[in-house]
């Protein structure tokens, strides 16, 4: 719901959650570890905001990891990886629909996380975790701003599906 770099009040959110303190600066201090948040000395909380830089590192792993992801699944776990990414596609078809741009974003991350999960490689899924919030984060800010951009989504999402299905995966990487 928060914008990337803004400012964070621990006071506002406990307010707003109805809880103490306490357990929102250890939220803050999870999310900080997530990369999500950073939290400065005297000057506090915000939203990550990556740099371009930033960005074209977090793409290049995401493809580095999905690519292996992907290979791995179609030997590994191709029907359960098909059923999973087909639902992901119905629920972002259903969130388009709506016009709900935040479940939208949930059902591309499902997507996605569909292919990795299914890898069946305990090492990729947990290196693929160690950067999903960030990529989370960005994907609902790109998908909340863009109609145009989830329907161009949905297109690729459908075409990763058919080339995996009958076991193209040059063109289900592309």
């Amino acid at each position: 719901e928060y914008p990337l770099g803004a400012a964070l009040s621990e006071s506002t959110l406990a307010a707003r959650l109805g809880v103490s303190r306490t357990p929102v600066r250890e939220a803050l201090t999870t999310l900080q570890r997530q990369g999500l948040i950073v939290i400065r000395p005297q000057s506090g909380s915000f939203v990550f905001m990556p740099s371009e830089e930033d960005v074209a590192e977090l793409c290049e792993f995401r493809r580095l990891i999905e690519t292996a992801a992907l290979r791995l699944a179609h030997v590994r776990r191709r029907v359960q990886a098909l059923a999973q990414m087909r639902e992901a596609i119905a629920a972002m078809e259903a969130a388009h629909e709506a016009d709900d741009a935040l479940a939208y974003a949930r059902a591309d991350a499902a997507f996605h996380e569909a292919i990795v999960d299914n890898s069946a490689n305990r090492y990729l899924i947990e290196s693929y975790t160690l950067a999903s919030g960030r990529v989370s984060a960005l994907r609902t800010r790109n998908l909340s701003v863009s109609t145009p951009l989830r329907r161009r989504s949905n297109l690729a999402h459908r075409a990763i599906v058919a080339a995996f299905e009958r076991g193209d995966l040059p063109v289900a990487e592309q």
